[in-house]
């Protein structure tokens, strides 16, 4: 397959909402079996789809890094290389120094490879349910911080948001692709049973309701009434967003906005974040 049509590739896989890894050849020294400029799509799986990076002297270890690179969002560079080449640099096979990660060339061509490997993730969505002005403001300001939003309200009290995005006319919205995805529900009294009852239905990384613990504790006995299981609500956070003291429906979804974030970087950065805020709520 050509460059053009790894890239084509490429665009249908980001509008699927579907993550993957471009892997190129970017030095080569000796003989190797593909050289500069080789270009390979690995998806999450390590399924090479189309290009060519070499043989398998090559691909278990481009393999295994595009799944890292996809799974921390972080780029790699891999150096693959004879043995007697890492012996001579003190380095092994998996360790990383200053940003490269070196592997062994077990071919008997004994070349060496130097591949960039680059994450291509698609946007995270955020599915608000309702148009409080809680909504309406994590509608306006989540764009920002790269995340694709979806607004499930009524076709009435669409009109209270200003920015673009991806207008539902009812609570239940085609959750096609597979992106990461995070769910708030902010009817703030106006349709949270119907609202709460589609959200807890849907797959997601994180589901929380703006309202307080007694509110949804009161919600919880109603919907479990009506037939929705108890299950449904173990992954419930309420109330929605860190503790910052907020007042203001801009400054509840700013901490509901770093609530989803860091849950969203806790596998890239650690989980202390989250852990201090589990804390925090606990307490």
């Amino acid at each position: 397959m050509s460059g053009a049509d790894i890239l084509e590739l490429a665009s249908e896989l980001k509008a699927e909402g579907e993550a993957f890894a471009l892997a190129t050849v970017v030095r080569t020294v000796s003989v190797t079996a593909a050289k500069a400029g080789a270009r390979a799509l690995v998806r999450s799986d390590g399924v090479i789809s189309d290009g060519w990076i070499g043989g398998g002297c090559a691909r278990a270890a481009v393999v295994k890094a595009a799944r890292q690179a996809i799974a921390s969002g972080t780029p790699q560079l891999v150096s693959i290389q004879p043995e007697d080449l890492l012996d001579e640099q003190g380095v092994s096979s998996g360790e990383e120094v200053d940003g490269v990660r070196f592997a062994t060339n077990f071919c008997p061509s004994k070349g060496t490879m130097d591949v960039f490997v680059e994450p291509v993730l698609p946007k995270p969505e955020l599915v608000i349910f309702g148009s409080s002005p809680v909504a309406v403001a994590l509608a306006a300001m989540a764009p920002a911080l790269g995340y694709f939003c979806t607004v499930c309200a009524p076709e009435g009290q669409q009109g209270v948001f200003t920015m673009p995005a991806n207008m539902v006319a009812r609570y239940t919205p085609d959750m096609a692709g597979k992106r990461q995805r995070f769910v708030v529900i902010s009817t703030q009294g106006n349709g949270d049973e119907a609202a709460a009852r589609d959200a807890l239905s849907l797959p997601s990384d994180f589901t929380s309701f703006v309202g307080s613990k007694a509110k949804v504790k009161s919600l919880r006995q109603k919907l479990i009434d009506t037939g929705v299981s108890e299950d449904s609500f173990d992954n419930l956070k309420a109330p929605a967003g860190l503790d910052l003291g907020a007042i203001t429906p801009e400054e509840i979804a700013l901490s509901i906005l770093a609530e989803v974030t860091a849950f969203r970087r806790q596998g890239q950065r650690g989980d202390a974040v989250m852990q201090d805020a589990a804390s925090k709520d606990q307490a």
